[in-house]
């Protein structure tokens, strides 16, 4: 019979291979009669510094002396038979298109595969393998691919990032998503660490299994394709044109095309696909040595066993309804530029399976609301952002260097250091005060100080900011109806982060797998 068992501790320094010992002390049996001890969550207790624990949940079975201890033992359950059956097959004469290949694209072409389905996947840029390389020449020699880049290509814009797979969300579908990037090379701890991240030199090899696996369950997918055009007959979506050269039929399109894609939102514009401006955040990268990191979480340097440390930190300002908080953070990690139009500095972290860069980077960022976008219409947040990107552009003195400034220095305290970061392209030393709205940088210099009074030694001169980070998450939501589709278009799917419906790998992909059982459904 399953059973869990929750709030099982070991030290740092304690082997995993004892757990089922621990357990069955615990549980006062023998160890043998406990069989198939598998770990399903593991998190880190660093609440009493330097004394860390590491805290799991195991799921094994067990016999009937088991089940005598079923409400006498708070931390035993008994674990539910979660196992799914494979979806029925389906046979449809259908055209199904997917636009874009990150998270909610590959996750939606996934579940459409268990069902027998297949669809024609369109990606304006590149493979992952041609996309590292565009992109590591734009970090070396600034020369930007507008195609692909960062943000553009296949994978979305989470290839090229720390590769987090937390998600607030407790939906079921999130282990389903686990398990599909475990079988196609991720980490096998990925199924239970309370953090799971992969990197982005893993995340690339997953990306690429994907891709095969979706080609030999009879996909088509069109690299270097963008969709430019859109046919709707009767309210009803009825084809897709590509590179303004092509039109291929389709009844069924999913529209996953990511946060950046500004092109795309105008093209909805044009054919009054009804859209809604929404907020978002933008800020600044700091930057601190990991090991500053690891002494402040863990009250030592890097420890055995322990993974490199990091933070998660909010402050409010009551008065004005500015909040600055912590984003995307990057233990172990670089920071990158992130830019895919000509002309625009965007930050973004990045860091790889192993987390073994002596940085430690996160995004501080600042809340923006409607009334504070350039104007009116949907649109009105991307003319924001663009404005400020330009302007950092500007600041750093070309070639998508980044404006930067020592932390002391931009709270305007004595004993700053030298502006030391591992952001590429490079850096301009400058004053950052004039590189975003004054109400961003108002609210980032109290919430730092905030920041440093939660996390003593946050505030030192051996961090950096860098600016700025402005693709937090999407400006603008492509409205949909509760069954996924788009209000104003029949067989239009909004789907992900670029719809303004998800934040980051998993809750993309969850999306996606949502909307492929709709129209799974549909055609059933």
């Amino acid at each position: 019979m399953p059973y869990i068992y929750r709030n099982l501790s070991l030290t740092p320094h304690d082997h995993e291979d004892t757990l089922p010992a621990v357990l069955a002390a615990k549980l006062s049996v023998p160890q043998a009669s406990l069989g198939n001890v598998r770990i399903i969550r593991k998190g880190i207790d660093a609440r009493k510094k330097p004394q860390i624990k590491l805290v799991y949940t195991l799921s094994f079975s067990g016999d009937e002396a088991i089940r005598k201890r079923l409400g006498v033992d708070p931390a035993l359950e008994w674990l539910d038979d979660q196992t799914g059956t494979a979806p029925a097959q389906i046979q449809s004469s259908k055209r199904i298109v997917i636009v874009g290949s990150g998270p909610a694209g590959l996750f939606a072409a996934l579940r459409l595969a268990e069902y027998g389905l297949t669809a024609t996947i369109i990606e304006r840029g590149e493979p992952v393998e041609q996309r590292a390389l565009s992109v590591q020449r734009f970090w070396k020699d600034g020369i930007l691919d507008p195609e692909s880049n960062v943000q553009f290509g296949e994978g979305g814009a989470g290839t090229f990032s720390d590769g987090k797979l937390t998600c607030r969300s407790k939906d079921p579908l999130a282990s389903w998503v686990l398990e599909k990037l475990a079988a196609f090379g991720a980490q096998a701890e990925v199924r239970y660490l309370a953090k799971p991240h992969i990197g982005t030199d893993r995340l690339r090899t997953v990306i690429s299994a994907i891709r095969r696996e979706l080609l030999g369950k009879g996909f088509s997918i069109r690299f270097g394709c963008r969709m430019t055009g859109l046919g709707i007959t009767g309210g009803q979506v009825a084809a897709v044109t590509l590179n303004n050269a092509e039109e291929i039929p389709c009844d069924h399109l999913i529209l996953a095309s990511g946060h950046s894609a500004r092109d795309t939102f105008e093209l909805l514009e044009r054919l009054n696909v009804p859209l809604q401006r929404k907020p978002f955040a933008m800020g600044l990268r700091v930057e601190h040595p990991q090991d500053l990191i690891n002494r402040i979480q863990y009250g030592s340097g890097k420890q055995p066993n322990l993974p490199a440390a990091d933070y998660a930190v909010t402050w409010n300002n009551s008065s004005s309804g500015r909040s600055a908080y912590s984003f995307c953070m990057c233990p172990g990690g670089v920071v990158v530029g992130g830019a895919s139009e000509a002309g625009g500095v965007v930050t973004n972290g990045m860091s790889g399976q192993l987390r073994n860069s002596p940085y430690a980077n996160s995004a501080l960022v600042v809340n923006v609301r409607e009334d504070d976008f350039d104007g009116a219409g949907p649109l009105a947040g991307v003319r924001l952002q663009r404005k400020w990107e330009q302007r950092a552009f500007e600041l750093g003195g070309g070639g998508y260097r980044a404006p930067a400034q020592n932390l002391l220095d931009f709270l305007r305290l004595p004993g700053k250091g030298p502006a030391r970061t591992s952001y590429r392209p490079g850096i301009c030393e400058t004053e950052l005060d004039s590189v975003l709205p004054s109400f961003i940088i108002d609210t980032l210099r109290d919430g730092i100080v905030d920041f440093g009074r939660k996390l003593k030694g946050f505030v030192t001169a051996e961090a950096t900011l860098i600016g700025i980070e402005s693709r937090t998450s999407s400006p603008v939501r492509v409205l949909r109806d509760s069954s996924f589709e788009s209000v104003g278009v029949k067989g239009l799917y909004p789907a992900g982060e670029g719809a303004g419906y998800a934040g980051g790998i998993m809750s993309s992909a969850v999306d996606g797998i949502k909307i492929a059982d709709v129209i799974a459904g549909r055609l059933a």
